[in-house]
């Protein structure tokens, strides 16, 4: 009587343990695949390529934004990163090759880059776009754009400029065939309400960009304003400015240490922050959407990342998010 008393308890108990073992199971699963590597989104890679030139702050958080995506979603990316847009095509192409299941792509040189886009979209493959190119991007057939419309932001720079008292204005262009840069400048002259002066340096010589600032600067004292379009170039323009004796206001587009720092000791009136880490960290989440649920943002129009004006009176909130490199 003991023994069949204690064989039905075993019996009994049996299926309470099966059902909590396959709980804790159940949980794990689920857990691993919200926390990164799991079935949800383990096997999903997507590939960024951009034309962030190699030691660039700028792409840097683009870069770690995107990284962080994949980290946060469980899913792959592969940052890389060419200035040359027929070496930057290339690792589009390379990227459909080995059949990644998103492409997030820069498009500073629409042209150059439409048929490697094309040929991704042909082949299945969703791309969305980021930076540059945001009138291109739907065209091509990408199922999205992340960036800042460069024209608004030029406006608003230019209002800030032609608000501190600048009319003559130089607006120094660092990328050559960059479209977002050309409409910076425009938006920077309808803000300002005159044309502003283009100079064009190179982002890979910044010494030699110093130089020709400073050559520029000692040529036209009546320069009262430069707008610097990259962060690296900033710094360079306000040891022009010093150099070459010039009061001339400096504005720029993006933020690093050195612009925070600037900002703070008064040698960069402002910058114009896009905020270009959700340009990396955002097309992930959309690619991730849509590879699992069919999922787009945007309705057919940019997702903006800003601008947003960052000067004496708000650096000091920023400077920290700057330092750990998401701003």
């Amino acid at each position: 009587m003991a023994r069949r008393t204690r064989l039905l308890a075993l019996a009994l108990a049996a299926p309470l343990l099966i059902s909590a073992c396959s709980t804790e199971n159940s949980g794990d699963a689920g857990g691993g695949g919200t926390s990164g590597g799991g079935a949800d989104g383990g096997d999903l890679s997507f590939a960024v390529i951009t034309h962030g030139s190699a030691g660039d702050a700028f792409w840097d958080v683009v870069q770690k934004g995107a990284e962080a995506a994949g980290d946060d979603l469980g899913v792959g990316v592969d940052y890389q990163s060419d200035g040359d847009p027929q070496r930057q095509s290339q690792l589009i192409q390379a990227a459909v090759n080995s059949d990644v299941d998103g492409i997030v792509v820069s498009m500073a040189n629409p042209d150059a880059l439409q048929d490697s886009i094309e040929a991704a979209v042909a082949a299945g493959i969703p791309v969305v776009t980021i930076n540059s190119g945001a009138a291109e991007s739907a065209t091509f057939g990408a199922i999205g754009h992340v960036g800042q419309d460069e024209t608004i932001a030029g406006q608003g720079a230019g209002q800030r400029l032609a608000a501190d008292g600048a009319e003559n204005v130089l607006c120094i262009v660092h990328e050559a065939g960059n479209i977002g840069l050309e409409q910076r400048c425009d938006g920077a002259s309808q803000g300002l309400g005159t044309a502003v002066k283009t100079l064009q340096v190179d982002i890979n010589d910044l010494q030699g960009a110093q130089s020709t600032i400073t050559s520029q600067l000692q040529s036209d004292p009546s320069i009262d304003g430069v707008l610097a379009l990259n962060s690296g170039v900033a710094s360079v323009a306000a040891a022009a400015a010093s150099d070459a004796g010039s009061d001339a206001e400096i504005g720029t587009f993006d933020l690093n240490g050195d612009v925070i720092s600037a900002i703070e000791d008064g040698s960069i009136a402002f910058a114009v922050d896009q905020q270009q880490y959700e340009q990396g960290y955002l097309p992930i989440v959309m690619l991730k959407l849509y590879a699992q649920n069919k999922n787009t943002v945007g309705g057919g129009q940019p997702v903006l990342t800003g601008p947003a004006i960052v000067d004496s009176e708000n650096v000091d909130a920023i400077a920290d998010l700057a330092s750990a490199g998401t701003r």
